[in-house]
């Protein structure tokens, strides 16, 4: 069964955002090696009145690395009417890369390309297997379904984004359970690959049409069978506290930022 799903960015809003990495880049005097959709269009069950979740790495110029205090190392627009644009300076991101970070695991696998310096990209995706940990990734997710599950799905009515807020890490989690690698960020790619029950999915898909109509703010009644695959997932769930374990050799991170920041003097 193929699962809905949808992208959409607007020629016109992809112009605008275009505007705002190339202004974020003369006022702060940095350099974008790479943007992304990170939110609900990324993983491609926006409702028309979602947000734009854009997400970037970014590279400073050689001074700011040589200075003796730590500098700030992100950088946050103000949220507007529908654009939310933040990033990371490249080392933290190569540091939270080192540590498995699922978030900016999932950037590099975004749908929604916005910006890429293509060299730097592949290596960054390259390392991203190289320091892939399955057990902290897991982890990462299962905290989150239990938490959006805690906050959002306890009562008789339920806002329909915040069932796939539980979800897809509930799929994140089976799919690595299912040693299938790292979770794919496109919560249809999730679902064909975890679940095979069809009503099951039937019912996701029903959600989904619903959601994608509705405004963000959309709720409805509880979903049987969401609820009892959810109820299924989470009830009893232990956490292995061996996730903090770090991984891998950092030299390859410092090459790669030496690289980035060298850029053009050598």
């Amino acid at each position: 069964m193929t699962i809905l799903s949808a992208h959409p960015i607007a020629p016109a809003v992809r112009q605008r955002i275009e505007a705002e990495l190339r202004l974020i880049e003369e006022q702060h005097h940095v350099r974008v090696l790479f943007a992304c959709e990170s939110g609900s269009r990324g993983w491609g069950f926006a409702s028309p009145d979602s947000d734009y979740d854009v997400r970037f790495v970014y590279v400073h110029q050689l001074d700011w690395y040589l200075q003796v205090e730590p500098q700030r190392d992100v950088i946050e627009l103000p949220i507007n009417d529908e654009l939310d644009i933040s990033g990371w300076e490249l080392r933290k991101a190569l540091q939270l890369l080192h540590r498995s970070n699922p978030t900016l695991l999932e950037w590099l696998c975004s749908p929604v390309i916005y910006r890429e310096e293509i060299e730097t990209t592949a290596r960054l995706r390259e390392l991203a297997d190289q320091f892939y940990f399955p057990l902290r990734v897991r982890h990462h997710y299962q905290a989150m379904a239990i938490k959006n599950n805690r906050e959002h799905l306890t009562g008789d009515l339920v806002k329909l984004k915040k069932y796939l807020y539980v979800l897809r890490p509930i799929l994140a989690m089976n799919w690595i359970d299912a040693g299938l690698g790292k979770p794919p960020m496109r919560f249809a790619e999730l679902v064909e690959g975890t679940i095979t029950e069809s009503a099951l999915l039937d019912e996701i898909n029903a959600l989904l049409k619903v959601k994608m109509q509705a405004g963000e703010a959309a709720s409805g009644p509880r979903w049987p069978l969401i609820h009892a695959f959810i109820d299924k997932h989470l009830q009893g769930a232990e956490r292995d506290l061996a996730y903090r374990k770090p991984a891998g050799d950092s030299q390859a991170l410092d090459r790669l930022l030496q690289d980035a920041i060298l850029v053009g003097r050598r």
